[in-house]
């Protein structure tokens, strides 16, 4: 597949490292420009462009970008073609996004994206860890292969972003609706919790809509105040121990 990735961070990185590596053909695009691209990134074949190039002619862009960024993408999303599938792997922190109203008062995260961005949204890769997406990804068929879920109110454009899920070294979980995708989003027994898939069903099913806010923040809290940050596997087990 023509793939973009626009933002050029730790989950942008990945995904087009990874997305590489599987012999798609992946540009990355950040407003930096395209010298902010990891080397490590352009070595794995993704190629750095500016951000006019990574929405021409594409099958799929990916946003890696801040959730609170996204309303200034709007002109630059609406020169995507209709028939690009766009995918937001953002998440809603208050201390690095601001106060968004509309969110804070219960809008599902995703829902308010696609508004911003004025294009249906198909949430994916919002809910691992970067390390995760960085280490831990294997090849189809694994053994402990981690899930990650999918949200989409389009069957064909889920179906899309399911194979790259897959093609970036982790099994695709179909979550369902957008309106549903509140059940990855931070605070939630699914986020950066590393499951497979039969337990990514059950830990989407088990969340707390109402409680996720007070979880996430408590969470945040809790890292804010610890001397050094936590490894990988340290930071899954305090996310997993914040639902039991």
């Amino acid at each position: 597949m023509k793939v973009s990735v626009i933002g050029a961070g730790a989950i942008g990185g990945n995904i087009a490292r990874r997305l590489s590596e599987a012999g798609h053909d992946v540009f990355i695009a950040d407003v930096l420009g395209p010298e902010s691209v990891n080397a490590e990134v352009a070595a794995a074949g993704a190629q750095p462009v500016e951000l006019a190039a990574a929405t021409k002619d594409r099958d799929v862009v990916i946003l890696a970008i801040p959730f609170g960024v996204q309303p200034k993408l709007k002109d630059l999303v609406a020169a995507v073609p209709k028939s690009t599938v766009v995918v937001d792997t953002s998440n809603y922190y208050p201390g690095m996004n601001g106060h968004i109203e509309a969110v804070v008062d219960g809008q599902v995260e995703s829902l308010w994206s696609q508004e911003q961005l004025g294009r249906p949204v198909v949430k994916a890769w919002n809910a691992a860890l970067a390390e995760t997406q960085r280490t831990m990804g294997k090849p189809a068929g694994s053994l402990d292969r981690i899930a990650i879920p999918v949200a989409c109110d389009s069957a064909e454009a889920r179906a899309t972003v399911m194979q790259l899920v897959d093609d970036s070294g982790f099994d695709a979980y179909d979550a369902g609706t957008l309106a549903e995708s509140w059940r990855q989003q931070p605070g939630t027994p699914a986020y950066c919790t590393e499951l497979s898939v039969d337990d990514l069903g059950q830990a989407l099913a088990a969340a707390e809509r109402d409680k996720a806010p007070g979880t996430r923040d408590r969470l945040m809290e809790h890292f804010g105040s610890l001397d050094k940050m936590p490894s990988r596997e340290e930071t899954v087990a305090i996310n997993r121990a914040a639902h039991h």
